[in-house]
């Protein structure tokens, strides 16, 4: 059987785990808070990213021909 030391020492050893996971699921709510921004983040410039290109497309295809031009 255990002496009350050993009790005490192990219940101040899952106080400390308590404490520890605690710390643990406050931290990851924040790295998913922070995934979640990024992501939109990403999303956000991908959308403006394929915009822009499409619209130097369009630029582009309003250019004259070269080859044609020339001849």
């Amino acid at each position: 059987m255990a002496s009350p030391d050993q009790v005490e020492q192990i219940a101040e050893r899952v106080e400390r785990l308590l404490v520890r996971y605690e710390e643990l699921q406050r931290t990851n709510a924040l790295l998913q808070q922070q995934v979640e921004a990024l992501t939109h983040e990403r999303d956000s410039l991908k959308s403006r990213l394929s915009a822009a290109r499409a619209r130097v497309d369009a630029l582009l295809e309003r250019l004259p021909d070269i080859n044609s031009a020339a001849g």
